[in-house]
């Protein structure tokens, strides 16, 4: 008899950036119930986004694809081009209930309701972009608050005096424990946790503020000739590189730590709703982001055209308790871990798992895999995990066979890659020299390249020798070999990733 399909929670915030979890070498951030997933699960080190900025990104991994091959290159589009199935569609026409609370963002939702897909496979939807009051209708977020005795308008004049119950992470949170808790009669359940936070402007509750002393955060990478190595970068950016202590970066840091120990309170809630249900030994939790945040490295925040490691790469858990086998190999010895805060990271986490295996399935996992993986690897991953068949035209790879441990953890990409193409809507974006860039980025396990096209200007870094991406070869003759095989292979890469369309039926 097969095996019933498992519940699938996933837990997506929005632009947080991949060294902000304690249990994966982060001591100044309290994040106890990720920490618990990375020791109930597989921690992947090495996860990247493909696009720097929302809607691309969300629109790769929601179908398995690479920006440019569905329609969501732009983050402030009309509506959702609909260039390929979402994953979610796909899992709910298989018989999987699926329900949203928070973001979505496929569309832009400037002032206004997003509009959704024709099919995006939600049967409950509580959209909420953002926490502001700058929507006239749908958002439910700010009906709830009204329903509440609150007016979303009021609480906004003060972000940090908003009670930790009344938040938005807190209030998506809320909608998926009532969608999770719904007593089905068949079928297994997806419900994307989809908050805001930690997205700018950085405004967490006092409380968790609090719990955070900017004079221990640590300081961004940043060296002075930042500044003038940004202002040569042709890639569109909000805002200019400045010496960090010009917007108190440290002060900025411990806000998003404190959003983030929100986030992960939260993720206690859920966990603790699931177990109170008899849920969690049937439940895949996938915790992401979008993409990243520079926070202060180069002199930059925010994000925007860059590619650095702050702005791409962002944190992978998947968990599924007694599932996942036991397996902790030793990181390659050629992989570039350090990331420039001269403390060594570790590839494994303690895992401590006193209950038997259930039905002969393999201990829960407790797994830190450094292997280069992209977030359209989710899409195939879960249908992997639903029994489902990959599409063909899906061009991310499932992760199950490292999940599994059939395969070493440490290999999955021989590179990854990431796109911009004139993300930003000009309509949206108000400022003086915003040209529309293209820019493109190729990654192995050593090397890194970043083509600005249409311009001779680009990036090229030797992540062993230099994890902060402060020494760009590009220009060095030295590294004139080098520069052209990475350029080759990112526009090989380029080439290789377009779709070319469905194939004939009929011979011409």
């Amino acid at each position: 008899m097969e095996k019933e399909r498992p519940n699938i929670l996933w837990f997506c915030t929005d632009q947080q950036r991949f060294d902000t979890i304690h249990a994966l070498n982060n001591p100044h951030i309290n994040t106890p119930n990720l920490d618990r997933l990375v020791a109930e699960g597989v921690a992947f080190t090495h996860a990247f986004c493909q696009s720097p900025i929302c809607t691309p990104s969300r629109a790769s991994f929601l179908t398995g694809r690479y920006p440019a091959n569905v329609r969501g290159c732009m983050n402030g589009n009309e509506e959702w081009g609909e260039g390929a199935p979402l994953v979610t569609a796909m899992l709910a026409e298989s018989g999987y209930d699926c329900g949203l609370s928070g973001k979505f963002h496929l569309a832009g939702a400037h002032g206004r309701e997003e509009p959704r897909p024709k099919e995006d496979g939600y049967r409950v939807f509580h959209w909420s972009h953002d926490p502001e009051d700058r929507y006239p209708s749908g958002h439910a977020y700010a009906d709830w608050l009204a329903a509440q005795g609150f007016s979303l308008r009021d609480l906004r004049e003060d972000p940090a005096s908003i009670p930790p119950e009344l938040h938005q992470t807190t209030w998506c949170t809320d909608r998926a424990i009532e969608f999770m808790s719904e007593n089905r009669r068949k079928g297994p359940w997806l419900m994307s946790v989809n908050v805001f936070d930690p997205h700018a402007p950085f405004d967490p509750p006092q409380e968790y503020r609090d719990r955070y002393d900017a004079s221990k955060m640590p300081a961004p990478l940043f060296r002075q000739t930042d500044i003038t190595t940004q202002s040569a970068i042709p890639g569109d950016f909000p805002n200019p590189s400045r010496p960090p202590q010009d917007f108190k970066a440290q002060d900025v840091i411990a806000a998003y730590y404190a959003m983030i120990e929100l986030i992960d309170d939260n993720v206690g809630r859920l966990l603790a709703a699931l177990e109170e249900t008899g849920q969690r030994q049937n439940t895949v939790i996938i915790f992401t982001s979008d993409h990243g945040e520079m926070l202060g490295d180069h002199g930059l925040i925010t994000k925007g055209c860059r590619f650095y490691e702050g702005a791409v790469r962002v944190p992978l858990i998947i968990s599924w308790p007694r599932h996942f086998p036991l397996q902790q190999e030793p990181r390659s010895e050629n992989s570039p871990d350090d990331d420039g805060s001269g403390e060594e990271n570790e590839t494994t986490a303690e895992v401590s798992n006193d209950s038997p295996p259930e039905d002969d399935a393999p201990s829960t996992a407790g797994l830190v895999s450094n292997a280069l993986v992209e977030l359209i690897d989710i899409a195939p991953t879960l249908l992997e995990l639903a029994g489902l068949p990959i599409p063909l035209r899906m061009q991310g790879r499932s992760l199950l066979p490292i999940l599994r441990g059939e395969l070493p953890p440490d290999q999955h990409r021989d590179f990854v890659r990431c796109e911009f193409y004139r993300a930003q809507n000009p309509e949206v974006v108000s400022r003086v020299k915003y040209e529309g860039s293209y820019a493109t980025m190729y990654r192995d396990k050593r090397h890194k390249v970043v083509v600005y096209h249409g311009h001779s200007h680009g990036e090229l870094y030797d992540l062993e020798e230099d994890p902060g991406e402060f020494n760009n070869l590009w220009s060095d003759p030295d590294f004139a070999d080098l520069r052209f095989e990475m350029v080759r292979r990112n526009f090989d890469a380029l080439a290789f990733s377009v779709d070319p369309g469905p194939p004939q039926k009929t011979p011409f």
